[in-house]
């Protein structure tokens, strides 16, 4: 029988429950164990898509095209198990499914209730999940109303499949008062009083907190949980969230899993982590690398990208000094100090703010020989970037941006028009976000090839406008080079490069999506090398 481990969450939100589990499933996977991942988001949108990334962070994009949680990109850095549609489950998708079956007469003229309705819908969804332990990560925080069906769901599993076939894990906050630097209980109590009131009473408590908890603090929390001491686990500020599950294996959170579910004893082996970890700490450079975004004010907002580029500093023995450059505001002071990095990076977005600062920065990494990654956005800004202040087409531009443009580089499927006048028709992509990993082939004389060692490979996409390749003829005889298309659809172009450039590439894909610490991405891996080897200014 499968095995489920359960997260809820208290106190705060944003306590680092997807960073635990992926931990969790990290030790469990390094045991030899089949894992798997659920994410449960207690929001009625249908998936994160179009919400703005100041209150949820970035989107994270599986294989298979689906928008879901960041959280999901936790899983996949820290464990080697790839995320999909069924991994993620929000409350919104759980009311359109649920209303669906409604409406085609599947309930058979019940009356539809939360109960059972909705908990049996989360169960199925549950259950689905393939893998022998499934960690099932609830997001939001006990005692907000949009959580009880996800929380009435995981207690009645419980219900149905033992005590020795689930595990309930509370993460709580552990405040300090600055005033007097004392350490405080009382949330944790009452947020396992709430857990309480609905029917849970976890099984381990993982405490949030800025140090280790003493035994004296410990011992306080378990007398008013009704949880047992050893069960209580401290899970302190670290200053490289990889180095959590190592924090949680000093403290044998795996025995304290096994022996809930009634397991053999298991043998977790970290040493190849550890080895990873190791080189983090030992490393002796620095590496500086500027993002110039509009979202840079929220860490979360990038969080790939941000990971991504720690995977390859390490990888390259170095500790990543990263500079944050916001492009509504870029003054000509911070253009100048681009001057000093190792590299820049233009991440992907949507819409028209913050356009200028980032062309300016883009024109300015161009002229000044500083190495540079476009992704998604940024790539179609380094084009219209080089057509603008290179080629001489001064309104060219995105019909994102500028829908009456009469140079439309960038535009909808749909909007292109062939020699003859008439609408390009597109069956598979229309004008519809692209989503989800496709192939690429690129030219073999490339830096982008010697970078893959490959002319054909997968990336992941989220976007809705390509280069117009009505337009790739003005490219010819350029130094800024098409090399990469794709492989389904070869006037959908995916690579640019500049030819007369120490390193300056744009990708129509992300990247950052599919590193992980155990295995960086090339791209970054690249283009970190020319940064040090040209070491800043």
């Amino acid at each position: 029988m499968k095995k489920y481990i359960f997260i809820t969450g208290g106190v705060v939100s944003s306590l680092g429950k997807g960073v635990a589990s992926a931990s969790i499933g990290n030790l469990l996977e390094s045991a030899g164990l089949k894992i798997n991942f659920l994410k449960l988001d207690p929001y009625l949108n249908i998936d994160p898509g179009t919400m703005n990334p100041f209150e949820h962070g970035e989107v994270f994009v599986t294989n298979d095209g689906a928008e879901t949680d960041l959280d999901l990109g936790h899983y996949e850095r820290f464990t080697h198990i790839k995320m999909s549609r069924k991994n993620n489950l929000t409350s919104g998708l759980m009311y359109n499914e649920v209303t669906k079956k409604e409406r085609a007469g599947q309930y058979l003229g019940q009356t539809v209730q939360v109960i059972p309705h909705l908990t049996n819908h989360i169960q199925d969804r549950i259950f689905d999940v393939p893998g022998d332990f499934i960690i099932c990560e609830i997001g939001g925080t006990v005692g907000d109303i949009e959580s009880l069906p996800f929380l009435e769901a995981i207690r009645q599993v419980r219900l149905k499949l033992g005590d020795s076939n689930t595990m309930y894990i509370h993460m709580t906050s552990v405040p300090i008062i600055s005033s007097n630097q004392e350490v405080k209980t009382k949330p944790t109590q009452h947020s396992v009083k709430e857990l309480l009131s609905i029917g849970i009473q976890p099984d381990m408590l993982m405490c949030r907190c800025e140090t280790p908890l003493s035994l004296e603090h410990r011992q306080k929390i378990s007398l008013f949980t009704n949880v047992a001491l050893d069960q209580v686990i401290s899970v302190p500020d670290v200053d490289f969230i990889y180095k959590v599950p190592q924090v949680l294996f000093d403290q044998k959170i795996h025995e304290r899993i096994s022996h809930q579910l009634d397991l053999k004893p298991i043998k977790v082996d970290l040493k190849d982590w550890s080895q990873l970890i190791k080189k983090y700490d030992q490393a002796s450079k620095e590496i500086r690398i500027g993002i110039i975004g509009k979202y840079t004010s929220y860490h979360d907002a990038y969080k790939s990208l941000h990971e991504a580029l720690a995977h390859a500093a390490i990888s390259h023995d170095c500790r990543l000094k990263l500079y944050s450059y916001d492009s509504e505001s870029l003054t000509q002071d911070q253009l100048k100090s681009l001057s000093s990095l190792h590299g820049m990076v233009i991440p992907g977005g949507f819409g028209t703010r913050g356009i200028k600062g980032k062309l300016a920065a883009i024109q300015f990494a161009r002229e000044q020989g500083i190495p540079t990654i476009g992704i998604c956005l940024g790539m179609q800004l380094i084009v219209i970037e080089y057509f603008r202040n290179v080629l001489g087409y001064k309104h060219a531009t995105s019909t994102e941006f500028d829908n009456d443009t009469d140079t439309p580089i960038f535009s909808l499927l749909e909007e292109w028009q062939d020699k003859s006048g008439q609408k390009k028709v597109t069956d598979d992509l229309g004008g519809t976000m692209r989503l989800g990993a496709s192939t690429i082939k690129v030219k073999s004389d490339t830096l982008t090839f010697k970078i893959y060692q490959d002319a054909s490979f997968e990336e992941r996409h989220r976007h809705r406008y390509e280069f117009n390749f009505n337009y790739a003829d003005r490219l010819e005889d350029q130094h800024l080079k098409i090399v990469g298309v794709s492989a389904t659809e070869s006037d959908l172009v995916e690579i640019v490069e500049l030819d007369n450039h120490p390193w300056f590439i744009g990708c129509q894909f992300h990247p950052e999506l599919s590193s992980t610490l155990r295995a960086p991405h090339p791209l970054f891996l690249s283009f970190m090398q020319k940064g040090l080897s040209l070491g800043g200014k």
